[in-house]
């Protein structure tokens, strides 16, 4: 196990453990000599450590920075010992570290240092040389360090509806996270002569987020890997496909998971029943349909401002079918009623699109969900780390449930390994429409 990983490891439980004291004391416990004395003991290797630990991380990256490139190239770019060699800078692209990490070691076959050495020889940087150094050799996979693994966190925003439309990041602190809310306003009012002034007490609650690990499986074409370090288009495929497969799996989570075992809870758990309204029926678009819609949507909207929700950043959700129905629909003069959808707007509103809110739900299995919630009330605890891991031998099941061999599709399965959680911090903030039939 690389020495850096155990001091880590070894603060953190110092850390919980300081905590864990912490807390009895302010609990009212009273703490003995004997329990300072230890908090004290604790303190002092706590930072003993954090020393330790910057020579050590220093001196990889000085390691990794010092990889010497090979001279002699022929004209295929290998010396004549046959060593790789650095490639020629080319554009950057965001979160090429994490795909260059993965195609390290992939290429070598699992072998922390030679894929160490791989990512000198290609150039892929000294804080990806650096990571690959300090990996541990477990079932587990490498721990991407938060300097790669926050690009591709980044990268998510865009891909992932919840993230897009506003949601909040937070990290997690050993696992877990509390967010205050206030549950119950202060009561204040006017009072006369000798009469009691209103008894002030606001209520208060907690959002907690504990750490929840989510597993994407990432297939990558051989031929495409035989390809890394050439073209930057090879770094832009593996991100993508990582990216593309991690967002898709979230926006369910974020959405539609339930909460138990080992799932977050998305909105439609988190909702209050009260905010949930069905939808009308659309037989035939005429004028009292028209006015049947918009009375549905404003619904929805007041919901939210009927609590006095803080509406920084509401936004709709919806599957692309409702979506074509709302935006394609017209008044009876032949005009469209919701012009402004087509820049994904909707009552002054940004629009979601996402196919994780299904359109086969209810009794018939032709119902989807509308969603309106203020995002910047939503909260998503993550791990700022990333694990990856690869096989070659391992099957997977694609989109229809089939059974895939990626090696006899010669393929590499890239599995990518996040933990986070998901919460609004007033659940107010969220009013979903079910039974939405239109457009089916």
């Amino acid at each position: 196990m690389s020495k850096i990983v155990e001091l880590k490891r070894r603060r953190a439980e110092l850390s919980a453990k300081v905590a864990e004291m912490a807390a009895l004391e302010t609990a009212g416990e009273v703490m003995s000599a004997e329990q300072i004395e230890q908090i004290n003991a604790m303190h002092a290797e706590f930072n003993q450590l954090g020393a330790q630990l910057q020579r050590l991380e220093a001196a990889e990256q000085m390691q990794a920075a010092a990889a010497a490139q090979v001279e002699n190239l022929d004209s295929q770019g290998v010396s004549q010992e046959g060593k790789l060699h650095a490639q020629p800078a080319g554009p950057k692209v965001a979160g090429a570290g994490v795909a260059h990490l993965a195609m390290a070691l992939i290429e070598a076959q699992g072998n922390y240092q030679a894929a160490a050495n791989i990512a000198d020889q290609r150039g892929y940087g000294a804080e990806v040389a650096a990571a690959l150094n300090t990996a541990t050799p477990s079932a587990g996979g490498v721990l991407v360090p938060t300097n790669l693994a926050s690009e591709v966190i980044e990268l998510l925003r865009p891909k992932t509806v919840v993230r897009r439309l506003g949601a909040r990041s937070l990290p997690l602190n050993n696992g877990n996270l509390t967010i205050p809310r206030l549950k119950g306003g202060a009561q204040v009012g006017y009072i006369g002569t000798d009469t009691d002034a209103p008894v002030t007490g606001a209520q208060f609650d907690d959002l907690k987020l504990s750490s929840k690990k989510m597993a994407a499986l990432v297939p990558i074409s051989n031929d495409l890997l035989a390809n890394s370090g050439i073209s930057p288009n090879v770094d832009r495929v593996v991100v993508d496909d990582l990216t593309s497969a991690v967002g898709a799996r979230e926006d369910k989570a974020f959405l539609r998971d339930d909460g138990s075992g080992n799932l977050p809870k998305g909105l439609r758990n988190w909702v209050l029943p009260g905010n949930v309204f069905p939808a009308p029926t659309i037989a035939t678009i005429d004028a009292a349909a028209l006015q049947a819609i918009e009375l549905f949507l404003n619904t929805l909207i007041l919901a939210l401002e009927g609590v006095d929700a803080n509406m920084v950043q509401p936004g709709w959700v919806m599957s692309p079918r409702t979506f074509r129905f709302l935006e394609g629909l017209r008044d009876m003069k032949g005009n469209k009623v919701y012009l402004e959808l087509a820049q994904k707007q909707l009552k002054g509103y940004p629009v979601g699109l996402t196919t994780q809110i299904p359109n086969n739900l209810g009794a018939g299995g032709d119902e989807s969900e509308l969603y309106f919630a203020d995002f910047a009330d939503c909260f998503i605890g993550e791990d700022q780390a990333l694990m990856i891991d690869f096989s070659k031998e391992a099957t997977y099941k694609d989109g229809d449930g089939n059974v895939i061999s990626a090696f006899q599709r010669d393929q590499t399965l890239i599995r990518v390994i996040a933990k986070h959680d998901f919460g609004p911090r007033h659940r107010e903030s969220i009013a979903i429409g079910i039974g939405v039939k239109w457009g089916k």
